[in-house]
């Protein structure tokens, strides 16, 4: 547990004290309060930058914040940007993202000055119009703003004067591996310099993770590429930190060193890659709650044989760059073949012309040679003939298998590549797919690329989906020749074919595609599915697959019953939400999701593609994915404060956890039905409140005790000490006010601050005072007490009516109440302060501690003083006549403790509590003397030598 410590706290070696690092974040956060000194001397700008700054008219971009949580590769991403309009006049923000195209859109809130709209993920009708209060706009194809395999995400609003804009998204993605890393981008382009600018990245990977890297920034024009040269150090302000199986990285760039980068605020991609330990076996099965998630991905296995045929425009629109970098490509490609393949060169526009007819020239020396003349000697002209270049092609390769005695094992494949439409011979689309498919006949594989603005790009994915290939886009201002190397590499060196994986039908369903023709070194095959029979102890697996030299069967079961070594609620710093938590269900449907929306995309029959299409959009709207068929419509949240009263503003229990607002890090996990928050919390007796009275309640013996503690200015009072069993420790500080005239006390106090802090089953803290609320969870959040709201995590829910109550549940086994007392005109002698109730004490232990700790689960007899016999003990049923009797004693832990009758007021005043009270700072009722209540910080946790236990 210290090691995971030490990763999400910011890599401390100092395990002897394990809450300095949250002292020190309570130093810092009383220290840097003045937020002006902080800009002054921390985010110190350039004079030509400042200037630049003030001549903006848009809105000033203060926040933007990236934090990822990837386990087993899927990656969970949030985005937080927030615009202040510090104009005179109301002004469009725009809030732009360029995200994977192959991401799924899951949330997005805005929150506009006093106003919150959330995103609601909505079935597209055949027509549908919207009135939403925002534009959203994620373009669907590259004519639309998809560049080289990403989209732009935009929103825009407008943002009244003197106010701000928060934006909050989210997006899920299942990684794919490429040249032997997994590679995780997020675009930093916030078009200006941004005051706090932070990306978080953290890695889960149970198989262990190796070859962690952080190249440089990247741009657009290398975008989509694998190394680029001169990767070496990562950018500036990245700090790195890795485990065997957890990686934490974060960029915070400040805006002198962003000012460094770019002053137009276009920074680039962070990129993260990684790949995970991995053997040749059946892979790494991993099993959750019902569902599976298998990832195959052999290692150390010789390549096959392939059989290539180059289809590359010529047509006069490859004039220029184009051409000539498709040629730097094929002379790299060229050089890479390996002796034992075989190739083929086709050139087209609206002729075609073959480098060598009706054969597949072996790798060697000279055929390079001479194949390399033959590029070089391409010349742009004509139209483009699509149809009949891949007919010429299927038709040379298709005849070679034929009529040559190849290796059965060898891999056939014909990489196609052009910048246009089809101008020339058959043009409609669906006649090239019908004859292209015809002429392949599932022989062989049909891989694209397509380059520029004016490519068919449906055309070629269609193409490339039916006929088991891949396809790629570039851009046309990119640099095409490291762009068809990479693409190459990815496919180049296939090491297994036909490859099949198997499980026992009687014990999983709906599994995704489980047959693959080819597996490529350095990539990875991936099914996910359901399990019929939870009740099982393991699951059978079984791959079959071809390599070089022999055929592989490998077979293994894999153990169902592995709850706690994929279960990450134990892991800290990686619960943002139960959608995290079902990570592999959620893979599960992201897969089954694309496999829709792909078998859609190559059926000709239309009642199929309706069955897909609605199949495939109601599972987005189960798991809240934003897809072709689905999109988000903005919708108003119902948020509004209390009204104040007179001279308190009472807080009341009523609508504790009625408000659901996201945040960043914690969002409502899809599923989760929100009728469970307008549930109302049920508050117990026991508290402390007021200056300060403490109560405990005693249901079982049907009355109440009661104490004050006279406590000074600035003291921090043990209320709750569990933290060996439950871990959970709650601690009060105590403000000063001057006494009410002619009162008995020289001063009141009231608790300005509570405490609340768990170390189970990861570290975290909240920090609540009458105005804002601090949760530290490995990510430090902090909320306004004059917004409703709730923060969900694994362990922990947070819910704030405003101005009112807090509630603060643990594991669901325990629950605290923070009331939140504002006076509107307060007295010399008032002050805002908090008063603490316990609501449920189950998952406290019987060894618990503090002021009100130590009494939850042990009971206290009543007893009285009788002149005719020794002590008796009083019924329940007595205790109304005992009332007056001025010699009423409380037997607590064999201790006699004289008691009073007394009537107490809680819930501010709202309800009166019949009591028994203990004089003299609660002497003789609690263990020890309060002094040994007292804590020396917010944070201390009561492990010091000093400390009372139980009696």
């Amino acid at each position: 547990m210290i090691l995971w410590l030490w990763l999400c706290c910011g890599f401390s070696t100092a395990t002897g004290q394990p809450d300095s690092e949250l002292m020190a974040r309570y130093l810092e956060e009383k220290l840097m309060a003045d937020y002006s000194v902080v800009e002054q001397v921390v985010r110190r700008v350039p004079r030509q930058t400042r200037f630049l700054q003030r001549l903006e008219t848009r809105p000033r971009m203060s926040e933007f914040t990236v934090k990822s949580t990837i386990i087993s590769r899927y990656a969970f991403t949030t985005v937080s940007c927030t615009m202040v309009n510090s104009g005179s006049e109301a002004r469009e923000g725009v809030f732009e993202m360029q995200i994977p195209a192959a991401a799924f859109i899951s949330n997005f809130t805005m929150s506009i000055g006093n106003k919150t709209y959330y995103g609601e993920v909505t079935g597209k009708e055949k027509k549908h119009s919207s009135d939403d209060k925002a534009k959203i706009k994620k373009p669907p194809s590259p004519s639309n703003g998809k560049e080289n395999g990403y989209e732009t995400f935009k929103a825009s609003v407008f943002i009244p004067r003197k106010m701000q804009a928060n934006f909050l998204l989210h997006y899920e993605e299942l990684l794919q591996r490429r040249l032997g890393k997994y590679e995780y981008m997020v675009s930093i382009r916030p078009q200006q310099l941004v005051g706090r600018l932070r990306v978080e990245v953290n890695i889960l990977e149970n198989s262990g993770i190796v070859s962690l890297e952080v190249p440089p920034l990247r741009n657009s024009k290398h975008k989509g590429n694998g190394k680029v040269e001169g990767d070496v150090s990562p950018p500036p302000s990245t700090v790195i930190g890795h485990t065997k199986t957890l990686a934490k990285v974060t960029f915070s760039p400040n805006v002198v060193e962003q000012a460094k980068i770019a002053r137009n605020g276009i920074l680039g991609d962070f990129i993260v890659r990684y790949d995970v330990n991995r053997e040749l076996s059946v892979g790494d099965v991993q099993i959750l709650n019902g569902y599976f998630v298998h990832y195959f991905a052999p290692t150390d296995l010789p390549p096959l044989p392939k059989n290539v045929v180059f289809v590359l425009d010529s047509s006069a629109s490859m004039v220029g760059t184009k051409l000539r970098q498709t040629k730097e490509a094929l002379f790299t490609i060229l050089q890479d073949l390996r002796p034992e393949d075989h190739f083929n060169i086709i050139g087209f526009s609206n002729r075609i012309k073959v480098w060598q007819q009706d054969r597949l020239e072996p790798v060697t020396p000279n055929n390079i040679r001479d194949a390399k003349k033959y590029i070089h000697n391409m010349s742009p002209t004509g139209g483009t003939n699509i149809n009949s270049a891949l007919q010429t092609g299927a038709k040379l390769l298709n005849d070679y298998i034929a009529q040559n005695n190849i290796d059965a094992r060898s891999v056939s494949l014909i990489i196609f590549l052009t910048d246009g439409r089809p101008t020339v011979g058959e043009t409609q689309s669906s006649k090239i797919l019908s004859n292209t498919k015809d002429a392949i006949r599932d022989k062989f594989c049909l891989f694209t690329i397509g380059i520029g603005n004016d490519v068919d790009y449906k055309l070629l994915e269609r193409m490339a989906l039916e006929n088991c290939g891949m396809t790629r886009h570039f851009q046309e201002d990119e640099d095409a020749a490291s762009h068809l190397k990479g693409f190459y590499d990815e496919i180049g060196t296939p090491v297994l074919s036909d490859i099949r994986i198997d499980y026992p039908e009687d014990n999983v369903e709906q599994v995704t595609q489980n047959f693959f023709p080819n597996y490529f070194n350095g990539s990875e095959i991936i099914i996910a599915g359901k399990l019929i029979n939870r009740t099982s102890d393991s699951l059978h697996v079984e791959v079959t697959a071809s390599n070089s030299k022999k055929y592989i069967l490998l077979k293994t079961d894999v153990a169902i019953d592995l709850p706690s070594r994929n279960d990450i609620r134990a892991v800290p710093g990686l619960e943002d939400g139960r959608g995290v938590q079902n990570y592999i269900e959620r893979a599960w449907s992201y897969l089954t999701i694309k496999e829709l929306l792909n078998s859609r995309l190559k059926s000709n029959d239309n009642q199929e593609k309706e069955y897909l299409t609605e199949k495939a959009k109601s599972m987005a709207l189960t798991y809240n994915f934003v897809t072709p068929f689905t999109f988000l419509k903005m919708r108003e949240a119902g948020l509004h404060s209390e009204p104040p009263q007179e001279e308190l503003i009472s807080p009341s229990t009523d609508g504790i956890g009625e408000k659901l607002q996201s945040l960043q890090g914690h969002k409502a996990p899809p599923g989760i039905h929100r009728q469970q928050d307008k549930q109302r919390i049920k508050i117990t007796k026991t508290s402390a409140d007021g200056d300060p009275h403490f109560v405990i309640d005693f249901p079982s013996s049907k009355f109440s005790v009661c104490f004050n503690i006279d406590g000074e200015p600035g003291d921090i009072l043990r209320l709750v000490s569990d933290h060996k069993e439950s871990g959970v420790t709650v601690n009060g500080q105590l403000i000063g006010a001057p006494a009410p005239p002619n009162g008995h006390k020289k001063h009141r106090t009231y608790f300005s601050t509570i405490t609340i802090l768990s170390n189970k089953p990861e570290r975290s803290y909240l920090e609540i005072t009458p105005t804002r609320i601090i949760l530290d969870d490995g990510e430090r959040l902090k909320l306004s007490c004059n917004r409703s709201a709730v923060v969900r995590s694994s362990s922990l829910e947070v819910s704030i009516s405003a101005n009112s109550n807090v509630t603060v549940t643990i594991r669901d086994t325990i629950s605290f109440v923070i009331l939140i007392h504002h006076y509107k005109k307060p007295a010399p002698y008032q002050r805002d302060h908090l008063g603490f109730y316990i609501s449920n004490s189950k998952g406290l232990s019987s060894d618990s501690h503090g002021l009100l700790g130590q009494f939850l689960n042990h009971e206290v007899k009543l007893l009285q003083e009788s002149l005719s016999r020794g002590q008796q003990q009083v019924g329940q049923n007595q205790t109304e006549a005992l009332k007056p009797n001025p010699t009423n004693t409380l037997k607590v832990k064999g201790r006699l403790v004289p008691v009073v009758w007394k009537q107490r007021r809680i819930y501010n005043g709202q309800q009166e509590v019949d009591c028994w009270f203990a004089k003299n700072n609660a002497d003789k009722l609690i263990d020890g003397s309060y002094k040994d209540y007292l804590a020396s910080h917010p944070f201390d946790i009561g492990t010091s030598a000093g400390t009372i236990n139980s009696l």
